[in-house]
């Protein structure tokens, strides 16, 4: 047997084996989102999801525009 012919016949097989193993992780990651999707539209929360969050970011966000307006009017904080 002729030694490229070796050679390509184990690429084939290693870049098939890549490829299956790339579709397996890609399908799983498909189904990881439609859960998280199920999960939104029913409305379930995430566990680490922090109740009260809104509110606190929304009020840094007002704090900092503040800042930056102060900035842009001249005025030293």
């Amino acid at each position: 047997m002729e030694p490229t012919l070796v050679i390509a016949a184990t690429s084939l097989l290693g870049l098939g084996l890549v490829a299956a193993a790339l579709l397996r992780a890609w399908e799983g990651w498909l189904a990881l989102k439609r859960r998280e999707l199920d999960a939104a539209a029913k409305g379930h929360r995430e566990p680490d999801d922090q109740r009260g969050a809104g509110p606190i970011a929304l009020a840094d966000m007002r704090e900092r525009i503040r800042k930056l307006e102060a900035i842009a009017n001249g005025v030293d904080l």
